[in-house]
C-alpha cells in the first residue's frame, strides 16, 4: 500500500531525533541545543501588560488581529525597511499570527490551493534543502510536489537559487519558501538576491514567502536585507507594491518570547484576505491580552539591541573554542551553528552518549538526492546557541572533546593534542 501524506508526516526531526537516541543515556548532565528556543528573559513589560490587560480574556480575538496590533507591526516595518508612508497599510496588508509556524504552513496549503487549476498535474513547493520542516509539511498536506533546492553550504551562499531553476520548473511553482537570516545554516540573502527572487515570482506567478525570524539576531551594526527592501529596489507603488510577497516574523527570537505566539505576516493584500480566512477557519488565534504586550514589544527595539549584543558575545565563545576547526564558520546572523561532521547522526549520537549533548543533525532537516537517500545535510549538525554564556561555554567545550575525539570534520581527522 503506497504511504499516505499523513503517514509521510511522521518523518518530522525531532521524533526521528528521539528514536536516533533511545536507549542512550547522557554522557554529562544534559544541555539541549537541538530546539531553537531562546532561554533569555523578554522584558519585564510583557507581563505587566498582559495582566492590565487580562479584562480581554473574555473576548473572541479576531483571527485578523487587533488594529493596536496590525499597526504597530505596519509602523515596526515602516522603521525597519525605510519604506515610504503607506507601502504597508495595517488594515490591508497586515495580519496577526499565532508565532510563524503555523502562518508558514497555512500559506502552503493557499498558495497550492490556488495554483493547482492552472497547471497539469501536482503544482510545486520550493524548499531550501536543509529547511524548517515546516515547509515540507505545508506541501505534503497542500498536496503539491515538493521541490527542494540545494542550501546546504558555501557553494550556493547556503541559500536556494529559485530564480536559476528552468522556466517550465517555475511555471508550476505555487510557492516558493525563502528562509533568511537561514534557519538551520545562518545563511542571508543579499539585497540582489531577494530583488531576483521577488522578479521571478512575479514573472512566473507564484508566492515569495521570505521566512525572516532571525532578520533581528545579526553580527555588526547593519541589518540583513529583507523582502521589503526588494520592494524598494523595485519602485512598485499602489497596491501592486506587494505583489508575489508575503514575509513572516515573530517576536519568538527577536525578543526571546516564544511562548507568546505572537507573530505577523504581511504582504500582498488579497493574499492576506485569504489567509485570514484559513486562519478564520482552522487557525490558532492569539489572544487580545497577549497582541497588546507583543504590540508593545514591536515598538521597543532597545531589548532587541540587548538581545543582540548577547548573542554576539556566544558566538565570539564559538570562535574562540570551535574555531579552528576545519569548515567552522561563523554566520552572518541567526543563532544557530551549522558545524561540519563526517556523520551527522554519529555525531550526535556520541555528543549525547559521551557530552550530554543534544544536537539535530543536519540529516533530519534535509530531504534525500538520490536512490540511496543522502542527503545534504548529512555531513553537518545544527546546535543552538540560546543559552546563558556559561551553559554555552561548558557546551562548546564538550562539543570541542568529542570532536577532536578522533571524529572526522569535513575532509579530514582533527586528533585529541597529545
Amino acid at each position: 500500500m503506497a504511504e499516505s501524506a499523513a503517514d509521510k508526516l511522521y518523518d518530522y526531526p525531532y521524533r526521528r531525533l528521539a528514536a536516533l537516541l533511545k536507549g542512550i543515556e547522557p554522557g554529562e548532565s544534559p544541555i539541549l541545543t537541538h530546539v531553537g528556543e531562546p532561554q533569555g528573559a523578554p522584558p519585564a513589560f510583557l507581563s505587566e501588560i498582559v495582566f492590565k490587560n487580562a479584562h480581554l480574556w473574555s473576548k473572541y480575538p479576531d483571527p485578523k488581529g487587533t488594529p493596536e496590533y496590525r499597526q504597530a507591526v505596519a509602523d515596526w516595518i515602516a522603521r525597519r525597511y525605510d519604506l515610504a508612508p503607506g507601502t504597508v497599510d495595517a488594515d490591508k496588508h497586515v495580519t496577526t499570527a499565532c508565532g510563524t509556524r503555523e502562518a508558514l504552513f497555512q500559506a502552503g496549503i493557499l498558495a497550492a490551493a490556488i495554483k493547482r487549476p492552472q497547471v497539469d498535474g501536482k503544482p510545486l513547493m520550493g524548499l531550501p534543502n536543509p529547511a524548517y520542516h515546516v515547509y515540507y509539511g505545508a506541501a505534503l498536506m497542500g498536496e503539491a510536489e515538493p521541490l527542494p533546492v540545494p542550501a546546504a553550504d558555501a557553494s550556493t551562499n547556503y541559500l536556494p537559487d529559485y530564480p536559476s531553476l528552468p522556466a517550465e520548473v517555475l511555471d508550476r511553482m505555487a510557492i516558493a519558501y525563502l528562509c533568511t537570516p537561514s534557519n538551520p545554516t545562518g545563511g542571508v540573502a543579499d539585497l540582489q538576491t531577494l530583488v531576483r527572487n521577488l522578479e521571478a515570482a512575479r514573472r512566473h506567478g507564484y508566492i515569495l514567502a521570505v521566512d525572516e525570524c532571525y532578520s533581528e539576531i545579526f553580527n555588526g551594526d547593519t541589518p540583513p536585507a529583507g523582502g521589503f527592501d526588494a520592494v524598494k529596489v523595485l519602485g512598485e507603488a499602489g497596491d501592486g507594491a506587494l505583489d508575489n510577497l508575503l514575509v513572516f516574523n515573530s517576536l519568538s527570537k527577536r525578543s526571546s518570547a516564544p511562548g507568546l505566539r505572537c507573530g505577523f505576516v504581511a504582504g500582498q493584500a488579497s493574499l492576506i484576505e485569504k489567509l485570514v480566512m484559513i486562519r478564520g477557519y482552522g487557525g490558532a488565534q492569539v489572544p487580545e491580552p497577549l497582541m497588546a504586550a507583543g504590540a508593545a514589544l514591536w515598538r521597543d527595539e532597545e531589548h532587541v539591541a540587548t538581545n543582540r549584543a548577547l548573542y554576539s558575545g556566544l558566538f565570539d565563545l564559538s570562535d574562540e573554542i570551535l574555531g579552528d576547526l576545519p569548515g567552522y564558520h561563523r554566520p552572518e546572523a541567526g543563532f544557530f551553528l551549522w558545524l561540519p561532521v563526517s556523520d551527522s547522526e554519529e555525531a550526535a549520537k556520541r555528543l549525547w552518549a559521551e557530552a550530554g549533548v543534544k544536537v539535530l543533525p543536519g540529516r533530519m532537516m534535509s530531504r534525500p538526492t538520490d536512490a540511496q537517500g543522502h542527503t545534504p545535510g548529512d555531513g553537518f549538525i545544527r546546535i543552538a546557541l540560546v543559552h546563558d554564556p556559561e551553559t554555552v561555554k561548558v557546551m562548546l567545550g564538550r562539543v570541542r572533546r568529542v570532536l577532536m575525539d578522533g571524529l572526522t570534520v569535513t575532509d579530514r581527522t582533527v586528533r585529541k593534542e597529545a
